[in-house]
């Protein structure tokens, strides 16, 4: 599999899921584990430009994939619009979400430069955020979108 532009090749059980080869086999620990069921987004990567929660899918469905991670985002140790407009507009809060929350931003971006509001709430409704910073994220995300910068 190619992850953030490095190519990996791996021997895993079949039973390993994506999430677990990420942080215990390739030391890729923005991506988080909340719920380990779906519900939270903590997990979600990119997997050949679709946003996936790699709590559920199993590492060898990943074979030959190209995924994209939270650590990904920044190129060179320069961060990304998305990244900076996080920290700008202070959607930073404990950061547990964060990962997760970019990567579905990345995502919907790509998909729509340019959305509205209600698009941007649609596009991460399925990243929980439990200090409730949805506000701030929102609005990093439409300060990204109005200034139409590229997200990777």
């Amino acid at each position: 599999m190619n992850i953030n532009n490095q190519h990996y090749k791996l021997e895993v059980s079949s039973s390993k899921r994506l999430l677990d080869v990420l942080r215990e086999d390739l030391n890729l620990t923005a991506t988080k584990e909340c719920c380990g069921i779906g519900e939270c987004g903590a997990c979600t990567v990119l997997v050949n430009g679709k946003a996936v929660l790699s709590c559920l899918m199993l590492a060898a469905e990943a074979d030959g994939a190209e995924i994209f991670t939270a650590e990904g985002l920044a190129d060179n140790g320069q961060l990304s619009a998305l990244q900076k407009a996080f920290l700008e507009k202070g959607a930073v809060q404990c950061g547990f979400c964060i990962p997760g929350q970019l990567i579905a931003a990345t995502y919907l971006l790509a998909q729509n430069p340019h959305p509205t509001r209600e698009e941007v709430e649609e596009g991460i409704a399925g990243n929980l955020c439990r200090c409730g910073g949805y506000e701030r994220i929102i609005e990093a995300i439409l300060s990204v979108a109005e200034k139409g910068e590229e997200q990777q």
